[in-house]
């Protein structure tokens, strides 16, 4: 058996065998793996992020008493926070839902993004690679000129229609690149993902310029955006992160094995096709359901684990958690800036993160083709 990954003492059991080879840990030093350090930082801005987002606004909040007003919900605590019920109402019915929809997007959006970049070894990659942008922007399309994203909450079907366009590329795109008795290679699967999003992209475009009085409303779900009603997209988006963070999580140590090669990872007990097709099914679900509810915000999957690979280190053991969590903060933090750069205003998050993400983008493409 494998040593268990070790957190300071506190053991964290392997994950299965088809994750992560029989000797998985032989292959990524124990240095490698997660450290307490870097685990408090991530939670330390999860937390910084929510406060903040909880406590800025139209109406300016102590984060004194938005604290105490948080504690106070909880189990067995009781704390005054002063807030009237007024306050109170902004900081629950209004904040709280976007608050908790900007951290599960963006937590998805990175940890795909993180592994994307793991499967197919390449900083470049992201969530969007395999038509899920694309597909995500038929299917809302369609749901807004036929009148099907007219409802609210759970009611609404432009976030289904989404989901489903979206997933329904990403399953186009590995049909198109199988070939009986022959392994997928990622470059392969990368190509079919370029020609099913240009596909899907060119029906979205057909469809717009036919129901052109839907323009604005198809615009304004691409560009990106966390309005909330309450709680429900809320609730929609977390079955999909219970789901599919976990696997992404208990996947790290395979994708480690993964970056020494095929053949290796083979040799070491690993297979190399069934491991990326877990990772690869668990990223796309998870990054189909967050763009469903958020629409198009682009390069969070791409900036943020790039930066946790610039300072924390290239293995997965810590890429992986530490994306989640600092993708979390990071779209948390861009919403708060959305809502208040242009006050009253409200930026589309989705412009906050390409003007951020462009950039970067730029610096990581230099640095792969100066190295």
């Amino acid at each position: 058996m494998p040593p268990s990954v070790q957190l300071r003492g506190t053991p964290v059991p392997p994950p299965p065998a088809e994750l992560r080879g029989d000797d998985a840990d032989v292959a990524v030093p124990a240095a490698a793996s997660l450290t307490a350090g870097w685990l408090i930082a991530g939670v330390v801005a999860v937390v910084g992020a929510t406060v903040l987002g909880l406590c800025v606004g139209a109406i300016d909040l102590p984060p004194r008493r938005v604290v105490l007003e948080v504690l106070d919900r909880l189990p067995l605590v009781s704390a005054d926070s002063g807030l009237t019920p007024t306050e109170a109402a902004v900081v629950w019915d209004l904040r709280a839902p976007r608050v908790a929809l900007g951290l599960l997007v963006g937590a998805l959006l990175a940890g795909s993004g993180a592994a994307y970049q793991g499967v197919f070894r390449n900083p470049l990659a992201d969530p969007f690679l395999l038509g899920i942008a694309a597909g995500a922007g038929l299917g809302a399309t369609l749901a807004i000129v036929t009148g099907a994203g007219d409802g609210a909450g759970i009611l609404d079907g432009l976030p289904l229609a989404a989901f489903v366009g979206a997933l329904i590329a990403v399953a186009a795109t590995a049909t198109l690149s199988m070939r009986p008795g022959r392994p997928v290679s990622p470059a392969t699967l990368i190509l079919a993902g370029v020609a099913m999003a240009a596909f899907f992209t060119a029906l979205q475009t057909y469809v717009q310029q036919r129901h052109q009085e839907s323009l604005r409303q198809v615009y304004a779900w691409i560009l990106g955006r966390l309005s909330t009603s309450g709680w429900d997209e809320v609730l929609m988006l977390l079955p999909y992160a219970a789901l599919c963070l976990p696997v992404l999580l208990l996947a790290a140590g395979a994708l480690d094995v993964l970056a020494v090669g095929d053949d290796e990872a083979a040799a070491l007990g690993l297979s190399p096709q069934r491991t990326r097709w877990i990772v690869l099914v668990a990223a796309s679900l998870g990054a189909a359901a967050a763009v469903a509810v958020s629409g198009l915000i682009a390069f969070v999957g791409l900036i943020v684990p790039h930066a946790v690979r610039m300072v924390a280190g290239v293995s997965h053991r810590r890429v992986i958690p530490l994306s989640i969590l600092f993708g979390a903060a990071f779209l948390a933090l861009t919403d708060v800036a959305a809502r208040t750069v242009e006050a009253p205003v409200e930026l589309p998050i989705g412009v906050l993160t390409a003007f951020i993400g462009a950039p970067f983008f730029f610096v990581i493409l230099r640095r792969q083709v100066d190295s």
